[in-house]
């Protein structure tokens, strides 16, 4: 496994060079844009932030959260800006303590069980057993602007528990406010509409009003 020196944190300046043979490694994993403190589980022997987990702790066994009154868990993860999702990242078990399913839901800050229950999910996948790390890849233009994921795990593969030991996220990310892009946009964006506005009035009159 020599290869994979390159993964650790110190040599930044490689990352560009692996961005494309590195599908879950340090380019789009959004653990450092998850807001840790604000991370919430129900129905779990821990508080939630215990499973959002750096890249290089993804199969670490010594630390998860399982489910405590029965087999469903809710996990409440907020982001510190908007992320566009590209997968989601899971491992989970052992074996029948694996949960069956995941939902996902994008932008519910306040599910609980009963509303879990009754809404449809922005996105449900199957989940495998195994000691591997899972990639669940969502639907981009279903999670394109999300502030923060709830994830459901209705039931486990027959134990009394579900139990977790990572989540992580792939995508992008970009501030909510205050980032200069976006105002170099917009004055862009102004200016043309004034100019459309001098040069076509008086010729169309807003025919779709």
């Amino acid at each position: 496994m020599s290869h994979h020196h390159h993964h650790d944190d110190h040599c930044g300046h490689e990352a560009h060079a692996h961005d494309h043979d590195e599908p879950g490694g340090h380019k789009d994993n959004l653990y450092v844009r998850i807001d840790r403190p604000n991370v919430v589980a129900l129905n779990a022997d821990k508080e939630g932030p215990e499973v959002i987990k750096p890249w290089d702790k993804r199969l670490d066994e010594e630390v998860f959260i399982e489910s405590d009154a029965d087999d469903q868990l809710i996990l409440r993860v907020p982001f510190t800006g908007s992320v566009k999702l590209r997968a989601v990242l899971l491992k989970t078990g052992p074996a029948d303590q694996t949960p069956s399913k995941v939902l996902l839901f994008a932008n519910e800050n306040n599910l609980d069980f009963s509303d879990a229950a009754d809404k449809k999910p922005t996105q449900e996948f199957a989940v495998a057993q195994g000691r591997e790390v899972g990639e669940y890849s969502v639907m981009p233009a279903k999670f394109s602007n999300l502030t923060s994921i709830t994830l459901f795990f209705p039931a486990s593969q027959g134990a009394d528990t579900t139990r977790i030991y990572y989540v992580g996220f792939l995508g992008s990310w970009s501030e909510r406010k205050e980032n200069p892009v976006i105002t170099v946009y917009e004055a862009q964006a102004n200016l043309a509409d004034h100019e459309k506005v001098r040069g076509t009035e008086g010729n169309f009159s807003a025919p779709q009003s």
